[in-house]
């Protein structure tokens, strides 16, 4: 269920932002800021039961955010939008990242995605993804070894 999101161009974005600002003077526009993706932050833990994917966004509220499965992948998406307030606001620094955000988790054949559920409190998102009863860890007990009927009784000929 490890999704790694690579970006290659972010790092070369990130060299020309620094390269920019070293010879600009006065501060960027936050038109430029926007070129990098803003992706919320993920944990993911199994339990014994379920699985847990744990997102921070701050700020949001349940109506903003979107949950979605379709063709073996969870994807969580919203958008933080740029407050321009004009009344005697003079933003000095800008670092907090805005716009739309995608992230999407391959599912496991093991999740239940029937039973898939979500809250929302204090600015983090927990999406439990319940395992099927059939896929859970379960102990075989080993009985006393007897002969049922009909079996076979197989000896060598010495």
């Amino acid at each position: 269920m490890n999704l790694m999101r690579i970006d290659p161009y972010r790092e070369l974005d990130r060299f020309n932002r620094a390269l920019g600002s070293a010879f600009a003077f006065g501060r960027p526009d936050r038109e430029d800021e926007s070129l990098a993706a803003w992706v919320p932050p993920v944990d993911i833990h199994e339990e014994k039961e379920r699985l847990v994917i744990t997102a921070e966004l701050p700020g949001f509220k349940e109506n903003e955010i979107s949950i979605t499965t379709e063709n073996g992948m969870l994807t969580i998406s919203g958008e933080r939008k740029f407050e321009k307030e004009e009344n005697g606001k003079n933003y000095h620094r800008v670092e907090r990242s805005y716009g739309r955000f995608a992230r999407s988790f391959s599912l496991p054949n093991n999740v239940d995605r029937e039973k898939i559920q979500a809250r929302f409190e204090n600015g983090l998102l927990s999406v439990d993804l319940p395992k099927r009863e059939d896929a859970k860890p379960r102990t075989i007990k080993i009985t006393e070894g007897q002969k049922s009927k009909g079996a076979i009784d197989i000896q060598s000929k010495a």
